[in-house]
C-alpha cells in the first residue's frame, strides 16, 4: 500500500514540474546583450540573447514574429528582463500600430507592478504615438507634443533631476518622433543614475541623480499594439551603487 506521505511528495514534485514548464513557456527571447570589453575586443561570439519573463500580462500579449516582438497592448502590464542591469547603452526600434498608442521601456526597474496602475517602479522612457495629444485633450486644451516625444520620469517613488522640466518629468527639447506605422529609433545611455535619450539620431532629453541605479528592464503593454525590433544592450563597467540604489532581486 502506498503511503499518504509518498503520494504527497509525488504531487508536490508534479506541481513543481508543471510550474517550471509553464514558466519556460511564458518566457520570450528577444534582443542581444554584450559587454563593452568584448565589443571592443571584437569577441562577438560572447553576445547573449536577452530572456524576458512575463510579469502580469497574458500568455498571448507578447509574441515573436521573425525579428519582430509584437505586443498587442492588453492587458496593461509588463514583462521584465531575466537579469538586472546597471550601466549600459540600450538601442531599440519601435513603431505604434494604432493612433494615440501608449507604451514605453522601464530601466532600473523593480519589476513589481502597482496593483492599481499595473506598472512597476523605475525610470520610464516614454513611447507615445503622436496622435495621443489629439485624442487626449484636457479642459479643451491639447497637451504639448513634447509630452509624447520621449519623456523621462521616475515611477513608484523613484525621483530624478530633470534636464528639461515638465513638473517632475523631463520633456524632449525637439520633436523627432514619427507617427503610426513608422519606425522610431531610441538610444538610451544609462550610467550611474544619469540617462541621456537619443531619438532618431539626436540627443534630445535626459535626467540625472536617479534614486535607483540598478534594476530590471521592463517592456510595457499599455492598451495598443506596438512592435519592437533590433533590441541591443551593451553593458558598461559597474559603478559605485549601494544596496538602497539597487532594485530587490526577484527569485
Amino acid at each position: 500500500m502506498i503511503s499518504y506521505k509518498k503520494i504527497l511528495i509525488t504531487l508536490i514534485h508534479l506541481f513543481l514540474f508543471i510550474g517550471i514548464v509553464k514558466g519556460q513557456e511564458a518566457d520570450i527571447v528577444f534582443g542581444t546583450v554584450i559587454s563593452i570589453d568584448d565589443l571592443n575586443d571584437g569577441v562577438l561570439e560572447n553576445t547573449d540573447s536577452l530572456k524576458w519573463i512575463n510579469v502580469n500580462t497574458a500568455d498571448d500579449t507578447w509574441r515573436n514574429e521573425g525579428e519582430l516582438l509584437i505586443c498587442k497592448g492588453l492587458p496593461i502590464g509588463v514583462m521584465r528582463s531575466e537579469k538586472q542591469y546597471e550601466n549600459f547603452i540600450l538601442e531599440v526600434d519601435w513603431r505604434h500600430m494604432e493612433a494615440g498608442g501608449n507604451s514605453g521601456v522601464f530601466v532600473w526597474s523593480d519589476a513589481s507592478p502597482n496593483p492599481e496602475s499595473r506598472l512597476p517602479g523605475g525610470v520610464e522612457v516614454q513611447m507615445l504615438e503622436l496622435d495621443w495629444v489629439n485624442l487626449n485633450t484636457r479642459d479643451g486644451k491639447k497637451p504639448p507634443i513634447a509630452y509624447v516625444h520621449g519623456e523621462l520620469f521616475g515611477v513608484g517613488g523613484v525621483t530624478t533631476e530633470t534636464d528639461n522640466p515638465r513638473g517632475t518629468r523631463s520633456k524632449s527639447i525637439e520633436n523627432r518622433a514619427l507617427g503610426k506605422g513608422e519606425w522610431n529609433n531610441y538610444k538610451v545611455v544609462c550610467v550611474d543614475g544619469t540617462i541621456k535619450l537619443s531619438v532618431n539620431g539626436k540627443f534630445v532629453n535626459g535626467i540625472s541623480k536617479s534614486t535607483i541605479k540598478k534594476g530590471y528592464l521592463c517592456l510595457e503593454s499599455e492598451g495598443a499594439e506596438i512592435h519592437f525590433k533590433n533590441f541591443k544592450l551593451i553593458e558598461l563597467p559597474a559603478g559605485v551603487t549601494t544596496e538602497e540604489q539597487t532594485a530587490k532581486e526577484i527569485n
